[in-house]
């Protein structure tokens, strides 16, 4: 079947040329405070970090202007505007736990090293002569409860969800436009934010490439491309700011790159699959706090088995987990930028 509106509205040309806009301007916005505008330097971690959620929330949000002003919308109530970005609150639990056990796959390997790694501490533990008391539980519970608190209550935490967060946070450009002690900063701070940049690279750019005519596989991995765009000013940084070697800096980012592409193509799939945007939310969330999966490990091949499992897992599982029946009442009188309605 067919979406309505099929071809309608933004031309392929106008289509890709947006997209560009939405990735230069993301990036462009970031630097806007200091550079642009002439605001003094961020004094503190906080200060940097609420300029930078200002800024993504900005460019997030001319993003969503953009792409519902090109596309062919009928209706122009909430519920339909914001379905065109995906944002439903219709088999939210689906949305939510079906990606989740989807992703979870990929990161057997870690969980396996996870799960070893806990045995030889409780085994360390039972030697040395403890015991599983009730004090010992209520110590753990008591520490699990510290972490999630810590967490939310730290602003660096939630950039991992909120705002995009580059390397200048932890490279040369931060340092030299702060009167903070570099040393004193975090270090891995490279991590995507998974709110602002599935607004705005898959949800708001998505759509208008499925209109302008676009295949549905050829979006799947023509989007990845625009969300890549957004990380290559960590090229100049490298080289210029933190005195990486070309190679070096070629090096790193073009890892990034391969890394962003790679996610980006499975973040557009589910998007485009389910037509929710909490499936690759939770995703994105989910990949920064867990980071690289792990593959290899010298303290037992049991762990390259079972990241092997899992990914016969994962590709076993990715469509039947991914059913557009699973996150949608009705496949039909779709508009272009349903297009799971034709992909069963």
């Amino acid at each position: 079947m067919e979406p309505q509106d099929a071809g309608a509205g933004a031309t392929k040309t106008a289509a890709v040329a947006a997209c560009i806009g939405m990735a230069v301007f993301y990036v462009a916005i970031l630097y806007s405070p200091t550079l642009i505008l002439r605001f003094p330097p961020p004094d503190s971690s906080n200060s940097f970090l609420k300029r930078r959620f200002i800024c993504a929330a900005v460019s997030s949000i001319v993003s969503m202007i953009v792409s519902i002003l090109m596309l062919p919308i009928t209706r122009w109530d909430a519920s339909s505007l914001l379905g065109v970005y995906g944002i439903r609150t219709d088999h939210i639990w689906q949305a939510l736990a079906y990606p989740l056990l989807l992703t979870a796959f990929m990161y057997s390997g870690s969980f396996a090293l996870k799960f070893l790694s806990m045995l030889q501490t409780s085994r360390e533990y039972f030697e040395s002569g403890g015991d599983l008391s009730v004090a010992c539980i209520k110590s753990i519970f008591l520490r699990i409860i510290d972490w999630a608190v810590s967490t939310a209550s730290c602003m660096s935490s939630w950039r991992n969800y909120f705002v995009h967060y580059t390397a200048l946070f932890s490279g040369g450009w931060f340092s030299k436009h702060t009167r903070l002690n570099q040393s004193l900063l975090p270090i891995h701070l490279d991590s995507q934010a998974p709110l602002t940049e599935e607004l705005v690279f898959r949800a708001c750019m998505i759509p208008l490439l499925l209109c302008g005519g676009f295949s549905t596989y050829t979006v799947i991995f023509i989007c990845p491309v625009f969300f890549s765009l957004a990380h290559l000013n960590h090229l100049l940084e490298f080289y210029f700011q933190r005195n990486y070697s070309f190679l070096k800096a070629c090096q790193v980012v073009g890892f990034q790159l391969v890394y962003t592409v790679i996610f980006g193509a499975y973040a557009s799939f589910l998007l485009i699959r389910t037509g929710h945007l909490t499936a690759p939310l939770v995703a994105h969330m989910f990949c920064n706090f867990m980071g690289l999966p792990v593959i290899l490990s010298g303290r037992s091949g049991m762990v390259s088995l079972v990241f092997l499992l899992g990914m016969v897992s994962f590709s076993k599982m990715l469509f039947p987990l991914t059913n557009p029946h699973l996150y949608n009442s009705e496949t039909h009188s779709c508009s272009c930028w349903h297009r799971y309605c034709s992909w069963s």
